[in-house]
């Protein structure tokens, strides 16, 4: 994804959602409830500091042909946070997030794909589903509920 793509992806989930996201920035501290999109052909991972969580981008050679790829930050996700953590695949081509799902998995954290019904493209949901990896596979218009129910009911 280029820089002008992840830049204007933030904007539009801004307005969407009605909350703020915005692109992360290397070494900032992560917010509770802060919605952060990675640059654009940049990797995102999460970092533990003396300061609680942070954001680490990285210029890495692409994997699964992607810069950014989510399996970098999936994996660093349950280093940090362990069982407590949650990967949402929802539509995209090829098989990125696989593993850093299965590393989710492995940690105790929960995998949700979005079905095959509500994706345009069932890439990647579709893998880390048939990996067997998934606590729930479901339509796009359940996930809130169920991220709701597996956090307590705060707001998704």
């Amino acid at each position: 994804m280029p820089p002008t793509f992840t830049t204007v992806l933030a904007e539009h989930l801004t307005r969407i959602s009605g909350r703020p996201v915005r692109e992360a920035e290397h070494e900032e501290p992560i917010a509770p409830g802060g919605i952060y999109v990675a640059p654009g052909g940049r990797h995102m991972r999460v970092a533990r500091s003396t300061m609680g969580p942070v954001i680490a981008l990285g210029d890495d050679p692409p994997i699964n042909f992607c810069r950014p790829s989510i399996d970098p930050l999936l994996a660093s996700a349950a280093q940090v946070w362990g069982a407590g953590s949650l990967a949402l695949i929802l539509i995209g081509m090829g098989s990125d997030g696989a593993s850093g799902a299965a590393e989710i998995a492995a940690a105790g954290g929960s995998v949700i794909a979005q079905d095959e019904e509500t994706s345009v493209v069932w890439g990647m949901p579709r893998a880390v589903a048939l990996a067997g990896l998934c606590s729930a596979v479901l339509p796009l218009w359940q996930i809130p509920a169920e991220v709701n129910r597996l956090f307590g009911g705060g707001r998704a």
